[in-house]
């Protein structure tokens, strides 16, 4: 059947209709488009990005060519390997997956029996929620030996051979049984989700200031790296060290009326499905299973056999556990202090502590065990402020003050309560009666890494200088250690931000006359969960360690 041709008129019809439906969907777009601008400006208040934007608008002042240098051979250092892109569809099923990885304890190098001095190697294979092997590398693992009965424990070291496999290398360091234990951290492409993040958002922890002249009062947003919009800044940069602080300028008071810091916020900026990198219980610090036995029977040290030590400052177990209590491999006679011989030990000294909330545990530890300790009642004092408690009977003093900022917490302090730490070593006389105790990492990991490597190179001046004019000043320096994850943690304080820092720390005071305590070891090695504020426990240990480079023992 032949169609009828539309008429002039049913055409212009057609035509009008059409028009309308154009100018109604024009209009509509005009008014998401002025919505999603005012939703942009509010965004960007709020310190979020594009996400072609890196941190290049972070501000820091140029190095001399010597930290330049050091700072490219840290990162160099640090470098993770490249985990091929997949797909957003894929991301559920591609990647690694430790329900269906597997690690076997290989035989013994030259065969026979296990004895205590040998090494025990690992190999881990990792494949993908297929069960397919995996054929990159980039998976962040940690492994343990240890044995609970006996109160045992070590921390391995991983090698990533790049292709889907990794080994894990104890020392057998104890009679008895060893369990090997493997835990999948992060896979690979989580970690380049992290890495995305600290590049593209680096802001994604931000802070407010309160300013104040009188009656008049204003909020503005501050960081270390602030996007440029309208608006000008306050520049707070420390004019000694150098460490970068800024706010942005309220509209009708001055810089000079900031009276206040204090965490605003923690932004989003990951898509849906790359939250299914980072689930409990699935792919975030899950256990990987043996594919044959999971432990091995060491017997005692052959004759002959040397004693297992730790090979440098940067490679190879810092220690162990044995009847619960840390033994070093450095050389370190680690004692066990009662109350009686910690107030024998720190008699007549002064301790100063910097740091962060990990440093005032222990700040804590010598309070609930030294009765004669008295802390300054300073009337309603924050934890976050300076602290001071004395001990007139033994002429003992420990003080204790946060690092500068950041503070990634609600609470509201004065800027004045977060002085830079080189600034405060700096103050100091010291001599053979001061201990000075410097731990710098839990709020610094949402930041570059470049930020911590020059306050870590601010720092180290610090105590050059102080050992230079007091040489028998002791120094100590805590690393970082892993800690609970979620996946909103995994973003802003994820243990592998943490493990970068401990690795520069490591590199950053290698063969200097300080002592370090290597909290990342002793957490890893212990059988208690991981805890950003380690248990009484493991804080007991690091106190034993602390006060063994203090008061060493002597040679009968």
């Amino acid at each position: 059947m032949k169609a009828r041709a539309c008429t002039r008129r049913e055409w212009s019809a057609i035509f009008l209709v059409l028009a309308v439906a154009v100018l109604i969907l024009l209009l509509h777009n005009m008014d998401i488009l002025e919505f999603q601008q005012e939703v942009n400006s509010i965004i960007l208040l709020r310190v979020t990005t594009h996400p072609d934007m890196n941190h290049s608008f972070c501000t820091f002042q140029p190095l001399s060519p010597e930290d330049t240098l050091e700072e490219r051979l840290l990162l160099d250092s640090i470098a993770w390997p490249e985990t091929p892109p997949l797909p957003a569809p894929l991301y559920s099923v591609n990647t690694s997956d430790p329900a269906h990885s597997t690690f076997t304890i290989l035989p013994r190098r030259g065969g026979g029996q296990w004895h205590v001095g040998d090494q025990l190697e690992v190999m881990i294979k990792m494949s993908d929620f297929h069960g397919r092997p995996k054929k990159s590398g980039g998976d962040f693992l940690l492994a343990r030996l240890h044995n609970l009965k006996l109160g045992a424990g070590v921390a391995g070291q991983v090698v990533d051979h790049l292709n889907g496999s990794y080994s894990a290398v104890f020392s057998l360091l104890w009679e008895g049984d060893a369990q090997v234990e493997v835990m999948l951290v992060h896979p690979g492409e989580a970690i380049s989700v992290l890495k995305r993040l600290n590049r593209e958002h680096p802001d994604r922890v931000y802070f407010r200031s309160l300013f104040r002249t009188g009656s008049l009062s204003e909020t503005t947003v501050c960081n270390v790296c602030l996007r440029p919009i309208q608006q000008p800044l306050c520049n707070y940069t420390d004019l000694r060290t150098g460490e970068p602080w800024f706010c942005y300028k309220p509209k009708n008071l001055s810089c000079d009326a900031r009276i206040s810091h204090t965490m605003k916020g923690k932004g989003g900026f990951t898509m849906a499905y790359e939250r299914k990198l980072f689930r409990r219980g699935v792919n975030l610090k899950v256990y990987i299973q043996a594919s044959g036995p999971g432990n091995v029977t060491v017997l005692p040290k052959k004759k002959g056999q040397p004693e297992v030590k730790s090979s440098s400052v940067t490679s190879g177990p810092s220690g162990y556990y044995y009847q619960g209590a840390w033994r070093a491999l450095d050389g370190t006679t680690v004692q066990q202090f009662n109350i009686y011989n910690i107030t024998k030990c720190l008699k007549g000294k002064k301790v100063h502590m910097y740091g962060d909330s990990t440093i005032r545990q222990w700040n804590e530890f010598l309070i609930q065990n030294l009765p004669g300790l008295k802390e300054f009642d300073l009337h309603g004092r924050s934890k976050f402020e300076p602290f001071m408690a004395i001990d007139n009977a033994n002429n003992i003093m420990v003080t204790f003050k946060f690092h500068g900022p950041p503070l990634v917490s609600r609470a509201t302090v004065p800027p004045t309560a977060l002085p830079y730490t080189a600034n405060e070593i700096d103050r100091l006389t010291g001599g053979t009666n001061t201990i000075v105790i410097i731990g710098i990492w839990a709020h610094i990991t949402p930041l570059p890494i470049e930020l911590y490597i020059r306050r870590l190179q601010g720092i180290r001046r610090a105590v050059v200088r102080l050992l230079t004019r007091a040489p028998g000043t002791v120094v100590i320096i805590r690393t970082g250690n892993p800690r609970a994850l979620t996946f909103d943690l995994s973003r802003i304080f994820s243990d592998w931000y943490s493990l970068q820092r401990y690795k520069v720390l490591r590199a950053m005071f290698k063969g200097m006359d300080v002592h370090l305590i290597d909290a990342w070891s002793m957490v890893l090695a212990h059988h208690l969960p991981h805890n950003v504020h380690p248990r009484p426990p493991i804080i007991k240990n690091m106190i034993d360690v602390l006060l063994s480079h203090v008061c060493p023992q002597k040679d009968s």
